[in-house]
């Protein structure tokens, strides 16, 4: 079999999340059902992760199988862009060794969370809209750096899920403005499931003086959900960068 990684970007909104779902359409079945009809046989494509439903990804990564190689990638892209929705877009093709995985292999994931307090119609999809009155993203930043001292983030994790351990590394997380939005950046070798909007809407209490720094790092320590703040909402969440070593590309 020859493998490739796809790289993609979607808008999340309608659908009920990357992976496939009984009770709603997923970013994967459609992808899925575009490349098995392109490609005349049945296409199963892994992903690097699992994007909950209303969040987006500028850059997703998955991967797939097929008997013979591909001869011509780009004009392949053309091919699924054609028939994928509007807000699903293929950027590239790359083959990989056979043994590559998109979401095992990764070596780290970085998503961006964007709020704001301006309406704007023509963005509202992507961002989080609420009152920035006297939230204090310095707080916030020194807050954050607790998130580098702890490995354990069963307080910022779903309840339930399937995962073997909660631990993970974060490698970067900071609030930057940028415009009229502010920008959450956090990058981590891995997520777990409403990781991230876990820990925006817990700093969101920071950020409003509903809890201290010292009562954020409790939270950790406490490894228990319903002592964290409650999520953030979907639409201002995004994935944006997956990064992988040099040798699984061919």
């Amino acid at each position: 079999m020859n493998r490739y990684f796809i790289y993609l970007g979607y808008n999340g909104t309608r659908y009920c999340g990357w992976q496939n779902q009984p009770n709603g359409v997923s970013v994967q079945q459609c992808l899925e059902e575009v490349f098995s009809k392109v490609l005349c046989q049945g296409i199963s494509i892994t992903g690097a992760g699992r994007t909950d439903a209303g969040v987006h990804a500028r850059l997703m990564v998955a991967h797939f199988d097929v008997p013979m190689p591909l001869d011509n990638t780009e004009l392949l892209v053309g091919k699924f862009n054609n028939m994928l929705p509007k807000d699903i877009v293929l950027y590239k093709i790359v083959p990989v060794a056979d043994t590559a995985h998109a979401r095992f292999d990764a070596c780290s994931r970085t998503y961006n969370y964007i709020v704001t307090d301006k309406k704007d119609p023509f963005n509202y999809e992507y961002v989080c809209r609420i009152s920035l009155n006297n939230m204090n993203f310095g707080q916030m930043n020194d807050a954050c750096k607790a998130l580098f001292n702890n490995t354990d983030f069963t307080s910022f994790s779903k309840l339930h899920t399937d995962v073997k351990t909660n631990n993970c590394r974060i490698f970067e997380a900071k609030w930057e403005k940028c415009a009229d939005n502010w920008v959450f950046t956090i990058k981590a070798d891995r997520f777990l499931r409403n990781m991230v909007r876990a820990i925006v809407g817990t700093l969101f209490d920071v950020g409003r003086g509903k809890i201290s720094i010292d009562d954020f790092i409790s939270v950790i320590e406490a490894k228990d959900r319903c002592k964290a703040g409650t999520s953030a909402s979907a639409e201002g969440l995004a994935l944006v960068d997956i990064e992988y070593p040099e040798d699984l590309f061919i």
